[in-house]
């Protein structure tokens, strides 16, 4: 058995027909949806891409893996799906991206060499690395990782010194000058590499490159998109597939913020710049159609599993790190809890036949990204790790199973280094808001400032916040008493499982150590004896 973990960048969960969109068309997904469960309520542990994946993988809450902004490491020694997965025997692997920082300082404090096979696998985050590219491979940002598909441009006659750049994130306007993809402006316009070779169409291929090369040992495949990340730039015919008028209703209202953080969230340049009609007109079609190019190539690679007749013993899994704002609630980029960027699309094929029962279903169960780790654990066979999993594992629902589940989801967002946290004035130590969901209502604390509150079943546009109403305090207290408990919650005791525990608690105290036994009588009473040196 093996796994085929698919995760698109920066996807809108509501941007998949399967989802209910009909503003855009996405069959293949859909049909992977009709061979497996989709789950309408899965939110990510963190609106922001490094943060996400990092607890996507270790099956861990932001506060208890520590790495809380893109860029912030992930501390050595915290243990990730790749090192649960390898002690049964199954190897990661990674084709695509991960925002995975190394923890550079960290291992030359504990003597390990970043170029030795242990110093790799904790740069990666416990993956082999088939390919890595993280996809914003600017000519000088210090965490590029293009080397693999400049290389593969470069072999199909486009060179440069920096293809990627020139090639993938480049095009030509109607002067005949070439105008880069980090413009907005760039975006109506053809990316100069054609479509065949582009980064989607590339680790698309890659993909089945690495499946064609394995043999009969489990693999966990972790096929990791760029797009539709931004830049918001696109190989022909889809950069002009879509107009501005297929675009669904901006999801916004006048005067809709009275909380003082998102008043200044709200005059960020970014935010300020996709609340723009004209922007939203030239951006939101060729993310759209950057979407269109992912579903035509998992076409190709799902053709490439029923083919090659790994449909059958391969579970198929496929999700996003967070959404986009695009100019909803007046805001760009991801960032914060809205279902536009905290929310996203989660479908899992189960080739078993316990889960013929649930094919083509959809599920309401609250799901964090945490539950995916433990879920492949799971399906692997191997041992449960509840001490450090803090996710669950999916299984029971995808075989139909009556299981009592969570009653509520936690998200945790830390703005320390965002515009906003200046404008309010708040210290980087107290710049981090935490949502509580329950189903209905969205509750957002915000350390040293008021809460947020929407119902999400009298408005599911999360047009009206609700904190500052006094009707709606019941409310705000039992959420924050969820949010207390939460937080009060072992959340790094992962060194000593439960079993351990009750076996400690068992035993009393270490062989060989007496503690305030009154004499010799006392000690035999509870089935102890002293060393044989003492004489009784």
């Amino acid at each position: 058995m093996n796994v085929l973990w698919i995760m698109a960048d920066q996807l809108r969960w509501d941007y998949l027909s399967c989802y209910g969109a009909d503003h855009i068309d996405t069959p293949n997904i859909d049909k992977l949806a009709a061979k497996g469960v989709r789950f309408n309520k899965t939110y990510v542990q963190s609106p922001i891409c490094g943060p996400s994946r990092m607890s996507f993988y270790t099956g861990r809450y932001v506060r208890s893996h520590g790495a809380t902004w893109n860029g912030f490491p992930l501390p050595v020694g915290t243990p990730t799906l790749g090192d649960h997965l390898r002690e049964i025997g199954v190897i990661s692997s990674l084709v695509g991206k991960t925002h995975m920082t190394a923890d550079i300082e960290g291992m030359r404090r504990l003597g390990i060499d970043p170029d030795s096979k242990i110093g790799s696998l904790v740069s990666e985050g416990g993956f082999e690395v088939f390919v890595r590219d993280d996809g914003t491979n600017a000519v000088t940002y210090k965490n590029r990782h293009a080397e693999d598909y400049d290389a593969y441009l470069r072999s199909h006659g486009m060179d440069g010194d920096s293809p990627w750049e020139e090639w993938a994130n480049t095009a030509i306007g109607s002067d005949g000058k070439k105008k880069s993809g980090w413009l907005l402006e760039t975006a109506p316009l053809p990316a100069r590499v054609p479509k065949e070779h582009s980064e989607t169409a590339w680790l698309t291929t890659r993909g089945i490159e690495f499946m064609e090369q394995q043999r009969d040992e489990p693999w966990l495949c972790h096929l990791s998109y760029i797009k539709p990340h931004w830049p918001y730039l696109a190989p022909a015919p889809y950069n002009d597939m879509y107009s501005a008028d297929d675009l669904p209703k901006v999801n916004r209202r006048e005067n809709e913020h009275a909380h003082p953080l998102m008043q200044e969230w709200e005059a960020t340049r970014i935010c300020k710049n996709f609340s723009r009609k004209d922007v939203r007109d030239m951006v939101a079609p060729v993310y759209m159609g950057l979407i269109k190019e992912l579903d035509d190539n998992l076409g190709r690679l799902f053709d490439y599993l029923e083919t090659s007749g790994r449909m059958k013993d391969t579970m198929v899994v496929f999700c996003s790190d967070h959404g986009d704002n695009m100019g909803d609630h007046w805001l760009g980029e991801k960032d914060l809890f809205y279902d536009c960027s905290a929310r996203i699309p989660l479908i899992i094929y189960d080739p078993r036949e316990a889960a013929n029962a649930t094919r083509g279903t959809s599920s309401d169960a609250l799901i964090e990204g945490i539950d995916l780790a433990p879920t492949f654990q799971d399906f692997f066979g191997g041992p449960a790790k509840p001490h450090i999993y803090e996710g669950r594992s999916l299984e029971p629902l995808l075989h139909g199973k009556d299981v009592k589940w969570r009653d509520h989801c936690i998200s945790e967002y830390d703005y320390a280094t965002r515009d906003a946290r200046r404008m309010v004035g708040v210290d980087q130590s107290d710049a981090r808001l935490v949502m509580v969901f329950d189903g209905r209502w969205k509750y957002v604390h915000v350390e040293t400032m008021a809460p947020m509150l929407f119902d999400l079943k009298t408005d599911p546009d999360e047009l009206y916040d609700l904190g500052a109403d006094p009707a709606h305090i019941g409310h705000i207290e039992r959420l924050r008493a969820l949010h207390f408990d939460w937080a009060r919650q072992h959340h790094n005791r992962i060194t000593r499982s439960a079993e351990i525990v009750e076996a400690m608690t068992d035993d009393r105290e270490p062989e060989g150590i007496y503690i305030a036994h009154i004499d010799q009588a006392a000690l035999e009473k509870e089935g102890l004896k002293m060393p044989p040196h003492i004489e009784p």
